[in-house]
Formats: structure tokens, C-alpha cells, sequence
């Protein structure tokens, strides 16, 4: 690894502690109205067509939960499914899933769909985020699994990526390097913001 790199995970690094910290802070005094705000939204600002398919996540610790937006999705006739870890460096998959139906746990005890649930491959993806930045620019948790995801989906055709966060997460700037795969959107609890 070169020293720009080197440099350049130990921003990150940094930054995750305290983006972690802020988050779970804003999530205490916004988690029961923030996902309403969300369903509510929808996906209309996209100018997709219904029926596509939309990966959401089920959320953990302080994440933005997108239930209720998946509850209104799967109503309104998109394909809803949620994403699983396969293994470490790789890209996730994704398995049809809508709320109310089983899931099992995954990966950091993370709900996922069934294994026999219908793999699919989104069009559009919900992501979790630390923080993120006007230019599309998101924080993660450092695994890369949604850049490399990203990466591999928009080789096969058009997606569109969707940060999902709360509106205090914004930073002027994110640190990223050549495989940070940026979002088209980011939706919070006060709106939506077209990236770039």
C-alpha cells in the first residue's frame, strides 16, 4: 500500500469514530420520526419507473431505518430485496425480500432474507452511511463492501445509488480515494439532495 493510501485510511479511520459518535447521538433524538419522513418521501424524486428492483438494509445500531420506506415501496409495486454478505472482499448479493416476510441472521447478526429467497440484482440501492458530502462521497463502516457492489453493478448497467442518512451528517468533504463509488442521492429526514 502506498503512503497516500496509507494516509488516506487513517483519515477515514479517524473520521469513522467520530462520525459514529454524532450519528448515534442524532438517531436518539430523531429515530421515531426520521423513517416516516422517509416513507413518506418514496422514490418519486428518482423519476424512476415502479417495479423496479430496490435493495434496502435492515438497519443496525444507529443506522436510518428504511422498513417503513420499503413497506411503501413494495405497496406502490417496486421489487424490494435486502443485501447479504457472501464473504470478505467481495461484492454483496442481493435476495428478494419484503417487510413482514422471515429473515434469518446474517453477518454481525444483521437480519437477511432466507437463503432460498429469489437472488436478484438491484436498480437501485439504499445505502447505510457515516457521513457523506455534496459530491456524493459517503463514509462507511470501512469493509467496502457497497464500493465494490457499486463498482460491479454500474460495469453491467445503469444504477442508482441512494445514501441514506440523517441531515447532520452532511461534511463539507469526505476523504476518498480511486474506489470510493459515489452516490446519485442522498435522502434524509428533511429531504432529498441530487448529488455532484
Amino acid at each position: 500500500m502506498t503512503a497516500a493510501l496509507q494516509d488516506l485510511d487513517q483519515q477515514k479511520r479517524d473520521l469513522r469514530r467520530e462520525a459514529e459518535r454524532l450519528r448515534a447521538l442524532v438517531h436518539e433524538e430523531h429515530k421515531a420520526k426520521a423513517p416516516l419522513s422517509l416513507a413518506q418521501a418514496g422514490l418519486d424524486f428518482t423519476g424512476l419507473e415502479r417495479g423496479l428492483i430496490v435493495s434496502g438494509f435492515y438497519p443496525c445500531r444507529s443506522e436510518l431505518d428504511t422498513l417503513p420506506l420499503l413497506a411503501r415501496l413494495d405497496s406502490e409495486g417496486w421489487i424490494t430485496s435486502l443485501p447479504a454478505v457472501r464473504a470478505e472482499r467481495q461484492p454483496l448479493v442481493f435476495r428478494k425480500w419484503a417487510p413482514g416476510e422471515p429473515t434469518v441472521p446474517g453477518v454481525w447478526n444483521i437480519p437477511m432474507p432466507r437463503e432460498d429467497a429469489q437472488e436478484v440484482e438491484p436498480d437501485v440501492l439504499l445505502v447505510p452511511l457515516l457521513a457523506y458530502d455534496a459530491m456524493g462521497y459517503r463514509l462507511g463502516y470501512g469493509g467496502g463492501f457497497y464500493d465494490r457492489t457499486l463498482a460491479a453493478l454500474r460495469g453491467r448497467k445503469p444504477i442508482t445509488a441512494i445514501g441514506v442518512g440523517y441531515s447532520a451528517q452532511a461534511l463539507a468533504q469526505v476523504p476518498h480515494g480511486p474506489m470510493d463509488q459515489r452516490l446519485d442521492y442522498v435522502l434524509t429526514e428533511n429531504g432529498t439532495r441530487k448529488c455532484g
